[in-house]
């Protein structure tokens, strides 16, 4: 963050060409045009709670695809098969996300 702050002070302080800041911070010279560092990917996370069912989940969703729209599952019936057919205690929000 700090890097994007000098660049975007230099450019604008001692109005320095955007060929003299990719050289002076090493880069290339699209880089120091944006205001902001690039976004970070969010970090993966392992499913303690869903991970045990999410082979049966994926199946069932691939199963609906093949299926007429209207009959396809919806995230609180998988979440309602879960609890019913397999003693799941998962909440119905991690289901739909």
């Amino acid at each position: 963050m700090e890097l994007f702050e000098n660049i975007r002070r230099d450019r604008r302080d001692r109005e320095l060409s955007v060929r003299t800041l990719a050289v002076k911070y090493g880069g290339h010279r699209q880089a120091p045009v944006s205001s902001m560092p690039p976004a970070r990917k969010p970090a993966q996370r392992n499913c303690k709670v869903l991970g045990p069912w999410k082979p049966w989940t994926g199946s069932v969703l691939a199963a609906d695809l093949s299926g007429p729209p209207k009959q396809r599952h919806t995230a609180r019936r998988i979440w309602q098969r879960l609890a019913a057919e397999h003693g799941a205690h998962v909440a119905e929000s991690t289901v739909r996300a």
